[in-house]
């Protein structure tokens, strides 16, 4: 291009109408369209009444919001006045994709700048929204950085819509007068829009995943109604971080109520980074000119290294379906606006490898009339997002699972856990189908039962976190290596015979619960879905005489800590809350710890002896007179 002496003289020289910029475009191009809310609508709008005068264009989007739908042209022409390479996958409905698959491009948002810069997708022309120039005629790509910076950088032909609504945001988002050849001038509101409402469902989710979520990590959050709810869940959080594609109204609430500082980042400390903003006029007019959040092209807010540099790195994104094996498909569905391959895995990935970070996938455990579980044997005719070795922690409205390091067996039990009560006994029979799990294998009562996490709790003991839950079908071997792990006395007060040998016969009593009739209780240490089983407490309802049997073991190394009696008062809390009438334990006479810890209980405790076994029990509606200590 003529390089001007002043930059204005060139920005008046460049000037054309939206019409007269589209003309110059000439047949067999390669066109791409700035995305999402920052597309150009005018110049869309010029395109499309172009399009029946020209031929072989081919349009290179992510994420369109369809105002003035391509695809239609495309349609009606059969490709031959434009086609379209979709990079990432939108608002569009699920019918709408399946019916312009032929579209889609499966690449990884942290590679598409490099396919633009490097020619190997060569840009003939680039249509993107700018805000008005600066003094110095910088021009800013405001809510649109993400892969556009790269397509306005590489095009032949960069014609720029000029549009004072754009917010001028900071960081790495602006290209110069000089390096635009063409400049379109008109106003027009951008983009928005809100997700949708917060469903009971979405906000059981966030319920569940705020508690993996520490003060001080850093996050990055998808575009879902579950996001929304999780961000709301978050807002008692302290010195939260937030690097992420996309940057929405409720992450904006989020900084505002002083969750996020992004002071323990760990890089880019201080800065609210982003490459893209989804959302309202409100958010639009929080960025402009703000210098706490910076925008950046997707080749770095999107590249796995930078992603796993930052502390405590928690991704948080929206899954469509999961298998039993744990492969994930993340498609636009019905419940999601903003869907898709492009960007999901290369946070994963750099969130894993993160100090202290999680990779969280969220998805709802059964379509909306409940119908269909999202939670399937395997994936057929769907791509897979995220392969089965990538993921870690899984949630649904039923709770949160980690898959890292868990056999094929183990994970059918833990994602069976958190679907749908209605459809997991026709996959646990499936899983037996397909031989992901024994032909011997079985569930009892625990196919329907749903975990109480109200029930959870974590306290310190000589520094240590102890978590204090109910058992979980996927804490089998756990407790098996539990039983092993106990003294030779330990194993007679608690089976009241030696025994060295542990079978499933053992151990499913344990981990097969319906935690009404039947709860089980283990005290873990260490990491969520690594930890140590190093307590064990349970009851069985005796139905004859309504009072629940009460049986405990605790690791030698954790004996002393109040262990015994946190399980003991949390069991008779449950019991009396589930309609039972009290608690009931047989042991030897010798067995002082079991007699003292039962008279911990605030109830009137009757003994008595049958020759074999001292037998304990308590009533719930007769209170000692002073009170057990």
């Amino acid at each position: 291009m003529t390089r001007s002496l002043y930059w204005a003289d060139g920005y008046r020289e460049k000037l054309r109408t939206a019409r007269e910029a589209i003309a110059m475009i000439r047949p067999g191009k390669r066109v791409y369209i700035g995305s999402a809310c920052g597309e150009p609508q005018e110049l869309v709008k010029a395109l499309s009444e172009a399009a029946a005068r020209v031929s072989g264009l081919e349009i290179v989007r992510m994420m369109s919001r369809e105002t003035t739908s391509l695809s239609a042209i495309a349609d009606k022409t059969k490709d031959h006045s434009l086609s379209i390479r979709t990079l990432y996958l939108g608002s569009a409905g699920t019918e709408q994709i399946a019916r312009h698959m032929r579209f889609i491009t499966p690449v990884n948002m942290s590679e598409i700048p490099g396919l633009f810069l490097t020619r190997k997708l060569p840009l003939h022309v680039a249509l993107v929204q700018v805000s008005p120039p600066d003094d110095f005629g910088w021009m800013s790509l405001g809510i649109s950085v993400d892969v556009t910076l790269a397509a306005a950088q590489s095009a032949d032909l960069v014609i720029a819509q000029v549009n004072p609504m754009m917010p001028r945001t900071m960081g790495q988002s602006f290209i110069h007068v000089n390096n635009v050849h063409i400049i379109v001038e008109h106003s027009e509101p951008l983009l928005s829009t809100s997700l949708r409402n917060l469903v009971p469902v979405s906000d059981w989710i966030g319920r569940h995943i705020a508690r993996f979520v520490e003060d001080g990590s850093t996050l990055q959050i998808g575009l879902d109604a579950a996001s929304k709810a999780t961000v709301k869940a978050l807002t008692d959080k302290n010195d939260l971080g937030f690097h992420s594609q996309y940057i929405t109204d409720d992450v904006m609430h989020l900084f505002a109520s002083g969750a996020i500082t992004n002071r323990r980042k760990g890089l880019n400390d201080g800065k609210l980074v982003a490459s893209c903003a989804i959302g309202t006029p409100n958010l639009y007019e929080f960025l402009n000119d703000n210098p706490g959040v910076e925008f950046r092209p997707s080749d770095y807010v999107n590249d796995p290294f930078i992603i796993s540099q930052h502390n405590r790195m928690v991704s948080l994104n929206v899954a469509q379906t999961i298998d039993l094996t744990g492969q994930v498909s993340a498609e636009a569905s019905e419940h999601t606006f903003f869907a898709g391959v492009s960007g999901i895995p290369d946070f994963v990935r750099g969130a894993k490898r993160s100090k202290g970070g999680k990779s969280i996938l969220m998805l709802y455990s059964s379509t909306q009339d409940g119908k269909r579980s999202n939670i399937v044997t395997s994936l057929k005719d769907t791509a897979v997002v995220v392969p089965r070795a990538d993921v870690h922690y899984v949630a649904t409205e039923y709770g949160v699972v980690n898959l890292l390091g868990k056999s094929l067996q183990e994970r059918v039990l833990a994602l069976i856990e958190i679907a749908h009560p209605d459809h997991r006994e026709q996959l646990f029979e499936e899983a037996k189908d397909a031989r992901l799990i024994g032909r011997e294998r079985k569930l009892g009562e625990a196919i329907r039962g749903i975990y109480p996490v109200d029930m959870e709790e974590t306290v310190v003991r000589d520094g240590e976190e102890i978590t204090i839950r109910p058992s979980k079908p996927v804490d089998e071997r756990r407790i098996q290596e539990h039983y092993y792990s106990l003294e030779r006395s330990d194993i007679q007060s608690r089976f009241f015979h030696d025994k060295a040998s542990f079978g499933r016969s053992d151990v499913e009593p344990a981990s097969q619960v319906d935690y009404i009739k039947d709860l089980t209780l283990v005290a873990v240490v260490g990491e969520f879905g690594f930890g140590r089983v190093v307590g064990v407490g349970e009851y069985l309802l005796l139905v004859d005489c309504n009072l629940a049997e009460v049986a405990f073991s605790i690791s030698k190394d954790y004996q002393g800590k109040g262990i015994g009696k946190l399980l003991m008062r949390k069991l008779a809390r449950a019991a009396r809350d589930n309609g039972i009438s009290g608690l009931l334990a047989y042991t030897s006479p010798q067995n002082k710890g079991m007699i003292s810890l039962f008279k911990t209980l605030p109830y009137k405790v009757k003994t008595s002896f049958d020759g074999e076994s001292l037998n304990l029990s308590c009533r719930f509606d007769e209170m000692a007179e002073n009170g057990n200590k």
